[in-house]
């Protein structure tokens, strides 16, 4: 066990489902015949050795079992079966609002949760300025914390986490609420966790931080392990997943990951705003990264292609076919037509499908966009809508590198 931080060996997690809760009396009582519950296996034998000084980060989808193997690890949950080991003192930062009293004020709170793991008042007493200072909410430290925006409330709860000297740091997503600055504050004090030889366990869906900080990336899925190793390598294969594209090596087509949430999401929104004409109806729609694989995240720096199919309703004289990306605010950000880019300009007939592909190299920030697709045109100098989908898709940006703005401008640099 030496210089290991965390072992999980064999970790089964199951949970017994009932459809009411009269079910779960009448097999607690012992009336009927037979169970009166199904079961979900939340985690199923997952292994994990992490050692001391790592960042290691989880990601998988939803339900994947991410956040129920942190609460097994830090003790709120126990397994179903097999064993965790960990050497260190744990200070973590799960669910918004996990371990504290909404009753209290943050001073309150500050005290209960360093009592909780085991520091005197004298204790919390010498750390209350630099816990005070790092949560920077000024005077609402003394309000109830029912009051606070989830912004402040993560504000408090991960300063009160990363000031109480632990060795083990486990964060689940609670960073994607707080404001940029803090955000990067936090990631600053990751890595001065890092110099300093701390382990940090990060589970998070921003695949940008992931990629940034993590040492290794262990990727789950169903409750099951799919593998573990360098980022990069970690999020393709997250990416096949998203898309149901990844199937277990040396393993049969039942094997075949599904994912209903998520390929729902990579398919489209299924609140999308459309309209138009119908003269042109956009009948497909995908992204690909530069493997030309379906996936909804793509990595900052490489070529990708957004795709669309077109079944033509009518004779028309010279469709134009467009695309937009907005970020979540709904800014417009970039986009571009086949008019702009001098790429068609030809009469169609009824019936005709048109594969329509916009190749770039993606340059925009690391993030989460939107994008929109349209079919238009000019009919006797009048500007027409044939078929218009707006917010169709979820495109994730990866980053390691974001400049200011939108955008980056990809500058070489020389200092002499």
């Amino acid at each position: 066990m030496e210089n290991i931080a965390i072992q999980v060996t064999d970790v089964e997690k199951v949970y017994n489902l009932y459809d009411k809760p009269s079910d779960r009396i009448k097999e607690a009582l012992g009336f009927g015949r037979g169970k009166h519950h199904t079961q979900h296996h939340a985690l199923k034998g997952v292994d994990l050795t992490i050692r001391q000084g790592e960042c290691v980060g989880i990601i998988g989808t939803n339900g994947s079992g991410k956040s129920t193997l942190l609460k097994i690890i830090t003790g709120v949950l126990n397994p179903t079966d097999g064993s965790v080991t960990v050497n260190g003192r744990i200070s973590a930062l799960l669910e918004l609002g996990a371990g504290f009293n909404m009753e209290y004020n943050g001073i309150e709170n500050i005290y209960l949760n360093g009592t909780m793991i085991g520091f005197s008042e004298k204790e919390i007493d010498e750390k209350m300025d630099a816990i005070l200072e790092f949560a920077d909410i000024g005077e609402y430290v003394y309000q109830p914390v029912k009051t606070y925006s989830s912004g402040m409330f993560v504000r408090l709860a991960f300063a009160v986490a990363i000031n109480i000297e632990p060795e083990i740091l486990i964060v689940d997503e609670a960073l994607s609420v707080g404001d940029v600055f803090f955000q990067a504050k936090c990631y600053h004090k990751f890595e001065e966790f890092k110099e300093m030889g701390k382990t940090i366990v990060f589970v998070s869906h921003d695949l940008s931080s992931i990629s940034k900080y993590c040492d290794r990336v262990v990727l789950l899925n169903q409750g099951t392990k799919l593998g573990e190793g360098e980022p990069k390598k970690m999020i393709d294969i997250y990416k096949q997943v998203l898309v149901g594209q990844y199937t277990i090596p040396e393993s049969g087509a039942d094997n075949l990951l599904d994912d209903e949430e998520l390929r729902r999401a990579a398919a489209g929104n299924p609140e999308l705003l459309e309209y138009g004409s119908k003269k042109a109806v956009i009948t497909e729609y995908y992204i690909t990264d530069e493997k030309g694989i379906k996936a909804p995240a793509i990595l900052k720096g490489s070529t990708f292609a957004i795709h669309m199919k077109v079944r033509m309703e009518e004779d028309l004289q010279a469709p134009i076919f467009a695309f937009t990306i907005k970020n979540v605010r709904g800014t417009e950000i970039t986009g571009t037509n086949t008019m702009f880019e001098k790429a068609f300009l030809e009469p169609v007939k009824a019936g005709e499908e048109k594969e329509v592909t916009f190749t770039q190299n993606m340059n925009l920030q690391g993030g989460d966009y939107l994008l929109s697709l349209g079919v238009t045109g000019y009919e006797n100098d009048d500007f027409t809508v044939y078929h218009r989908l707006y917010d169709v898709l979820n495109l994730t940006v990866i980053s390691d590198k974001d400049t200011v703005g939108f955008y980056d401008m990809n500058s070489v640099v020389e200092v002499r």
